[in-house]
């Protein structure tokens, strides 16, 4: 029971000191009280996010919920620690790939965002599938890489290892240490 009250008590200062800077207009003291409590600058539940780009709908990313770490001087974050989904689209919305794990971490400034736990890769255009427990995705080179265990599907392949990289539509990929089953043409 002492637990619980210190807890509450710690989280009604906190309301309190951000409501006190929310109302002096000084939003940076507010931003700058919360990194230094190692706390989000904001929350967002059952989150849904449409990207555009040119009037095209490029990617969508749902997420039960997200925390806002972009007042970070130092690697700024979103975190999204009860799963994430994203869907990208090419060619037009044609293509699709769609990538799920069960936490994620997005960096701002380096765009490069780490997946973790049961992590999932489908490139619907030609149904192969990468399962793995850890990925990091560059969203500027559209690169994956992972240094786990991982299982390729493709249409007449399965491919085990640990090691894997690729881009991140799952064509032209290096698989490290592998095992399975490969078919080959000779000409």
């Amino acid at each position: 029971m002492r637990i619980k009250n210190k807890i509450l008590l710690q989280s009604t200062a906190v309301i309190l000191t951000v409501v006190f800077f929310s109302c002096s207009k000084d939003t940076q003291k507010a931003r700058d009280f919360l990194a230094d409590k190692n706390l989000p600058i904001g929350t967002s539940k059952n989150a849904f996010h449409v990207y555009k780009d040119s009037g095209r709908v490029t990617s969508k990313l749902i997420t039960p919920l997200m925390l806002d770490f972009s007042n970070r001087k130092e690697h700024p974050y979103r975190e999204f620690p009860t799963g994430i989904k994203i869907i990208n689209f090419e060619n037009k919305g044609l293509d699709s790939v769609t990538v799920i794990g069960d936490y994620a971490l997005s960096y701002a400034t380096t765009s490069i965002s780490e997946i973790r736990g049961n992590v999932v890769v489908v490139n619907h255009t030609d149904n192969s599938r990468l399962e793995t427990e850890q990925l990091f995705w560059d969203q500027k080179t559209k690169y994956f890489v992972s240094e786990k265990a991982f299982k390729l599907t493709k249409e007449k392949d399965t491919i085990f290892g640990v090691g894997f990289e690729s881009k991140d539509d799952l064509t032209k990929h290096l698989a490290k240490k592998t095992t399975g089953k490969l078919e080959t043409s000779e000409e």
